[in-house]
Formats: structure tokens, C-alpha cells, sequence
């Protein structure tokens, strides 16, 4: 089983760093065979390309804009469904600063998106601020992100294990 953990942010932009932060954590402390770290940043394009490389499963982290408290953590699973309509002409050319659904919704129109997919994604408070570090709220979501992560792999780990021998 080959997993994609992609990090996404600016990293210079406060809680816009939230993914590419977790992802580094999860690097350090959660060393699987089969599971590849990825720092996109904020070009869905690179991302779109690595996952040319085949996976079985792909992990988006990023700062989420949904409405809720910061610090909120969501793990989100997109339906086949809702990603089958191709990006508009704007978001096609623009997925260098795509959101997670844009790249999610471009791999899926080249054929490329694994499988299995995720985006696990923090309510951010300010990805404006240059130079800051994560607010209060964000940076206490990390570990919580981190475990919810560690999770979804032990899962694939034991479906993977479950499947016969192809």
C-alpha cells in the first residue's frame, strides 16, 4: 500500500502553515514503509503531478476556511461524486494557489487521484500575518491532526493486511 501525506500552506503566513507544520511532525514520528511525505506548499500543481507517480491512498493537510471556532479539526472524505465535475477554465490555470478540492478534482479528471482520499484540515484564524507563527488555536490542533493522521494509516495498514495477494 503506497500512502501520500501532502503537506499544504505558505509557510510564511501563519495558520496557512498548518499543513505543511503537521506533515513535518508526522514525518518525524510516524516512519511506515509505504507512506510518502509530500510539502506542496501552495502549488496544487506539484501536488497534481506527484500523484502521477501512483498511490493507494492520499492524505491532504491544510488550514480550512469553514465557518467554525479556530482550532477545529475536520477529516474530510470527498465522494467520487461531488469530484468527477473538472475544475472551471479559471481553476485549471490558476492551481498554483489551488484549494485541496481544486487538486482534488484536477487528479481526478487526469485519472490520477488514489483510491482512497482525505483531507484533514484545521479551521485557521489568520493566514494573513507575515512571518507569524501559528495562532494559539491552530498550533494546539496539531497534535490532534497528528493522531487523527496516525489513525487513517493504522486503518490502511490493517485493510492492506486484510486483502489476499494479488
Amino acid at each position: 500500500m503506497r500512502v501520500l501525506i501532502a503537506g499544504v500552506g505558505n509557510v510564511l503566513r501563519c495558520d496557512d502553515a498548518f499543513g505543511v507544520i503537521v506533515m513535518h511532525e508526522l514525518e518525524k514520528s510516524l516512519a511506515v514503509e509505504g507512506v510518502e511525505y509530500f510539502e506542496s506548499g501552495i502549488a496544487g500543481i506539484s501536488l497534481v503531478q506527484k500523484l502521477m507517480d501512483g498511490f493507494d491512498a492520499l492524505i491532504i493537510i491544510d488550514a480550512l476556511d469553514r465557518g467554525a471556532p479556530p482550532g477545529k479539526v475536520f477529516v474530510l472524505e470527498p465522494d467520487a461524486e461531488s469530484l468527477r465535475n473538472p475544475p472551471s477554465r479559471h481553476e485549471a490555470t490558476d492551481l498554483h494557489q489551488a484549494d485541496p478540492e481544486v487538486v482534488l478534482r484536477m487528479a481526478t479528471a487526469l485519472k490520477t487521484l488514489p483510491p482512497r482520499s482525505w483531507i484533514v484540515g484545521c479551521q485557521a484564524q489568520d493566514c494573513d500575518a507575515l512571518g507569524a507563527p501559528l495562532t494559539e488555536a491552530v498550533a494546539r490542533a496539531v497534535p490532534i491532526a497528528v493522531d487523527r493522521i496516525r489513525q487513517i494509516v493504522h486503518t490502511l495498514q490493517k485493510e492492506s493486511a486484510c486483502e489476499p495477494a494479488r
